[in-house]
């Protein structure tokens, strides 16, 4: 009996190992980084499709670099690119790896890779912009990594840092058995793929983008489960460096969150004010779903960054309230 379950105990061990969850992450250095019209060429050779939205005359007031979410890819700073525009503010996108127009798309780069990747895009846009400001926006997981890249070692100066509804779930705040069905999943289908389609998860109330996005061949709908367990380690080191970003920032909730949950956001605000609240602003919108930057009230979130960019008053300070 003792040699069979150890037989057995050993197979799962195998069986576990053979399929622990894989990444593809960043590749031995080839090139010198560079940043063209439409693509974004990595230290490492990989080509990331790139979005920009620069004003009709003269040099930009101000220049920001926004970093797409979980799923999602440059376009999604379409509307809000427009907005910035029309205001002397200039702004580039770029699909990260596995996302978008990128290749193997759905499939996970890695917290490193991700975090290097940003460091060396910043670097090329303020090249490009040499005497405008440079901020960085980071919505859900683009918060995450933005929150990573500007708490290492090698964080690049930036003139502000704003995060929507940044991805700050991290497994201490989730429930036990979600981090034992996501451990369990992604040690033995990694290449599991699922949907939310049937949890009845509202990401914007604009119904309209929501069915556009819905159709869009370059956004994600089925993900491997690999892939939800490497964004949840990116959300745990997001969460651990709450109290190393030192940046003047500006940080959008929507009370209607049903992606990034109320209360692990609010730990995470805790943390984050801790060290230099004095620079660091918090705007909640009533309603306001995850989706801030294209919800039907998007304007309000969009007024708030502009004005917030150039020394002005933010409309929507506030605490955030209740639980969830």
């Amino acid at each position: 009996m003792k040699i069979t379950r150890l037989a057995i105990s050993c197979l799962i061990t195998l069986t576990l190992s053979a399929c622990a969850p894989k990444m593809y992450p960043i590749g031995p250095k080839v090139i010198e980084p560079e940043l063209l019209v439409d693509r974004y060429v990595t230290a490492d050779g990989e080509i990331l499709p790139v979005r920009r939205w620069l004003p009709e005359l003269g040099e930009p007031h101000a220049v920001l670099v926004a970093v797409h979410g979980f799923n999602d890819y440059s376009q999604f700073f379409q509307s809000p690119g427009d907005f910035l525009k029309a205001r002397g503010i200039a702004s580039f996108a770029y699909d990260q790896r596995g996302f978008g127009g990128s290749s193997r798309r759905g499939r996970w780069g890695g917290t490193e890779a991700y975090v290097d990747d940003l460091r060396h895009f910043i670097a090329l846009v303020k090249a490009k912009h040499p005497n405008a400001p440079l901020y960085l926006l980071g919505e859900s997981m683009g918060g995450a990594v933005a929150i990573n890249l500007l708490a290492s070692p090698l964080k690049p100066e930036v003139d502000g840092l704003v995060l929507v509804a940044p991805a700050v779930w991290g497994r201490a705040t989730m429930p036990w058995y979600q981090r034992a069905a996501l451990w369990s999943l992604a040690h033995s289908m990694p290449w599991l793929t699922l949907t939310g389609r049937n949890l009845g998860i509202m990401a914007s109330d604009n119904i309209a983008m929501l069915r556009a996005m819905g159709k869009d061949p370059l956004a994600i709908k089925a993900t491997r489960v690999e892939a939800m367990y490497g964004v949840a380690d990116l959300m745990d080191a997001a969460v651990a460096n709450a109290t190393a970003i030192e940046a003047r920032t500006l940080l959008l909730y929507g009370e209607q969150d049903q992606i990034i949950p109320k209360q692990p956001t609010r730990q995470f605000i805790e943390e984050f004010l801790s060290n230099h609240a004095e620079i660091k602003t918090i705007a909640i919108y009533p309603n306001g779903y995850h989706m801030l930057l294209r919800d039907l009230n998007a304007a309000l979130c969009l007024e708030d960054i502009a004005a917030w960019m150039t020394g002005g008053d933010v409309a929507h300070v506030s605490h955030l309230k209740g639980s969830q």
